[in-house]
């Protein structure tokens, strides 16, 4: 089994930063991408941004690219998710997902991820 932990939710104003953190933990492989969903209550979960450990290639939604940046830890097992020029549209459950052996082409896709973590709330408001 694989553990997810994250971090680094919370309020900010419209135009603010957070850093969202995920640490994985138990019996991860050497050969995995981790990412970012997001949901909103009501909505579906829609993907926000991926890395694969491996080569470190980086995948993110439209909506976010240009003020997201995902980066990973490879000794940690961690990723870290910046988020800058947060606006209400961004307010929602952030969840990591941890898949093993996940391919390019399912990379934005949920079922190619088999492990998630709680969900950190951020909430962008004045």
């Amino acid at each position: 089994q694989v553990q997810l932990v994250e971090s680094g939710g919370g309020l900010v104003q419209p135009g603010g930063s957070l850093r969202l953190s995920c640490a994985a933990s138990g019996r991860t492989t050497n050969n995995y991408a981790m990412g970012w969903f997001r949901q909103v209550l009501g909505k579906e979960r829609e993907f926000v941004a991926a890395i694969r450990r491996n080569g470190g290639s980086t995948h993110y939604a439209d909506s976010v690219k240009g003020r997201f940046t995902i980066s990973r830890d490879t000794a940690k097992n961690t990723v870290y998710l910046q988020m800058n020029s947060l606006n209400s549209e961004d307010t929602a459950v952030y969840y990591c997902t941890y898949g093993p052996g996940v391919i390019l082409s399912s990379i934005r896709q949920q079922s190619a991820y088999s492990h998630w973590g709680q969900g950190t709330q951020v909430t962008v408001s004045s």
